[in-house]
């Protein structure tokens, strides 16, 4: 029997041998497309092996370097980074599917960098997932930053090309004056950067230290999209959608909020975070994001985005969750980085359908466009009703968690009921912004679409997987459930 080790060291470097053999494939497009598939498959069936084997996950660690005594460049096997593979490698299958339809239709140019780009981002993605400590975690942090970085200026227009500026310059400046400092604090008072359940701080650090230390954390991870250093997101919608997918629900998005959960968990713990104080106050970053997003997302006329802002709110319900620190809530926040992941996948994927079959962007453009393109706007109707929330589709779990967590929340009447508050008002301004849509679609009439026509097809079944899951993940949310549960220490 293989080693587990060896498995985890295929994870990370499955993608990056793909990524080879796509970057040669230019003149054989069929080839190179079959070779994305097929890797995309084999990261997720390695993962899936993973999972099928936690129970000897001790013996899955190895390291790679140790550029200074005490501090390696080490990844380990554990639930929470095994839950974050899955979802990106299991995404990427469906994304490389629909991208293979929406590339060609859209004729976009260096279709073979932008294959192979995307498969070093998802070996990028599985180093993060692994990261055995904190070290190892920025590293492959930044590493995501650098190589998503030609997929935002893709299109190689002005447009795209300032839109990529912000996008570097947010991640990378925010990386440099606050993440990086705060990972050498962290190093200085305990003398270790592992991650450990129950965190590493306490007994280390004075309590009074909390709140500047962990606001840091918050400020420089801004690739969770955390106000005020939110505004790469939407500059970065000038990408193709299958980019805009990556961003939002595969990979780097996720890389933040997943970032920021395993250093509340495993490197404050969060009794100590709790017993500090500091979240009393820093629960106000996520809570005003919640709010201020989804206003800025009703503003917005175009599609793409008004997804964006929503992703923006959304990814503050997983860092409100973490930062309640309370077992449902925490558990909320691991589940919600999955159910948000696959609800916004469909969304994104539903307006790269509609952009390149109807050549629209705008919300207000849509009105009939239902008749013309059903499958595409039930895509997009199951997307939205789970990103609310509503019994029957994925989303419901995370936030009844989430709620649960936060009626558990005690420590500040009036912070209690703001959290409580801001998560009602959240969830109805979702209802208006992105339900608006479909009832556009389906119920507004519009001569002009008579005739069905939907998107290449090699798009729909790209869109149908997620939203499958998305249906499926109501009915069975065990899994996420079972592997977030690592977050509580149980």
């Amino acid at each position: 029997m293989i080693p587990l080790t060896y498995w985890l060291m295929a994870a990370m470097l499955t993608p990056l041998l793909g990524a080879l053999v796509i970057s040669r494939l230019d003149k054989l497009p069929d080839y190179r497309e079959a070779v994305t598939l097929v890797t995309a498959s084999i990261l997720f069936s390695i993962n899936v092996y993973l999972f099928n084997h936690l129970d000897a996950a001790s013996s899955a660690q190895f390291t790679i370097a140790e550029p200074i005594e005490g501090l390696a460049i080490s990844f380990v096997l554990n639930q929470f980074g095994l839950m974050f593979a899955l979802i990106a490698s299991g995404l990427w299958i469906a994304t490389s599917i629909y991208a293979i339809g929406y590339m060609r239709a859209h004729h976009e140019k260096n279709q073979t960098r932008f294959f192979t780009l995307f498969a070093v981002a998802i070996a990028g993605v599985m180093a993060v997932a692994f990261s055995e400590n904190l070290f190892t975690l920025f590293i492959f942090y930044e590493f995501l930053t650098v190589s998503t970085y030609p997929l935002v200026t893709h299109a190689g227009t002005r447009e795209a090309k300032r839109g990529g500026r912000k996008y570097i310059l947010i991640l990378m400046g925010t990386s440099i004056l606050f993440f990086l400092p705060a990972m050498i604090w962290v190093y200085y008072l305990a003398d270790t950067l592992t991650f450990t359940s129950g965190g590493i701080l306490a007994g280390h650090a004075d309590p009074k230290w909390v709140l500047p230390l962990l606001l840091m954390f918050i400020l420089g991870i801004s690739k969770a999209g955390v106000m005020p250093f939110h505004k790469w997101l939407p500059a970065a919608m000038v990408a193709p959608t299958p980019v805009s997918a990556l961003l939002h629900a595969v990979a780097v998005v996720k890389a933040g909020v997943f970032s920021l959960v395993k250093v509340v968990v495993f490197i404050f713990g969060t009794d100590f975070i709790t017993e500090s104080g500091a979240n009393k106050i820093l629960l106000w970053f996520p809570i005003i994001t919640i709010v201020l997003a989804s206003l800025i997302a009703l503003s917005k006329d175009n599609l793409k985005e008004r997804l964006a802002y929503s992703t923006i709110s959304q990814l503050s319900y997983i860092v409100l969750g973490a930062l309640l620190a309370t077992q449902q809530a925490v558990i909320g926040a691991g589940m919600h980085i999955a159910m948000h992941a696959f609800g916004k996948i469909a969304l994104f994927f539903a307006a790269g359908a509609i952009l390149v079959t109807m050549h629209k962007k705008l919300v207000s453009d849509l009105n009939g466009m239902g008749r013309a393109m059903p499958l595409t706007f039930t895509v997009f109707t199951i997307g939205t009703l789970s990103i609310i929330g509503i019994p029957l589709f994925g989303g419901m779990w995370s936030k009844w968690y989430l709620l649960s967590g936060a009626l558990g929340f005690e420590q500040n009447a009036v912070l209690y009921w703001t959290v409580l508050g801001a998560l009602t008002l959240s969830t109805l301004l979702n209802v208006y912004y992105l339900l608006s849509i479909p009832v556009r679609a389906f119920f507004f009439t519009n001569p002009s679409y008579t005739v069905i026509k939907e998107a290449p097809k090699a798009c729909l079944i790209g869109m149908a997987i997620p939203t499958f899951v998305t249906l499926y993940l109501f009915f069975d949310p065990s899994i996420f459930y079972g592997l977030s549960l690592s977050l509580t220490g149980s």
